[in-house]
């Protein structure tokens, strides 16, 4: 499949998408586009799926009628990525055109001295 990473996700998470041919958002020249602008441009050159680190897009986007799919990632950093690349190559492996898919991360958490 055809993926384009959001430009809110860590770039090396390209490498780890195997079998699928992975672009990033910078690379294509569309870092700065926001939702409908970015969905317009990934169908018109032929993007299949987008995982993103915004849960939101959902709420805001009917993606019903759209040609690609969307996977959201609950967490953006690498390290924690890294450990959840099964379950984000599924996702995108069982993506199809008008789907979201939620894909939990795990969350990262800072404490702070109230916490403690």
């Amino acid at each position: 499949m055809k993926v384009l990473l959001d430009e809110n996700l860590d770039r090396r998470l390209r490498k780890n998408l195997d079998p699928h041919e992975v672009f990033t958002a910078n690379y294509k020249g569309w870092s700065g586009l926001k939702n409908g602008k970015l969905l317009e441009a990934c169908e018109a050159d032929g993007i299949e799926v987008l995982p993103t680190g915004d849960q939101s897009l959902f709420y805001e986007q009917n993606l019903s009628k759209r040609r690609l799919a969307v996977v959201a990632l609950s967490c953006v950093e690498w390290r924690i990525l890294k450990d959840y690349l099964p379950q984000i190559v599924t996702a995108i492996d069982n993506a199809f055109p008008g789907s979201f898919q939620a894909v939990d991360c795990g969350i990262f958490t800072r404490r702070t001295g109230a916490e403690e």
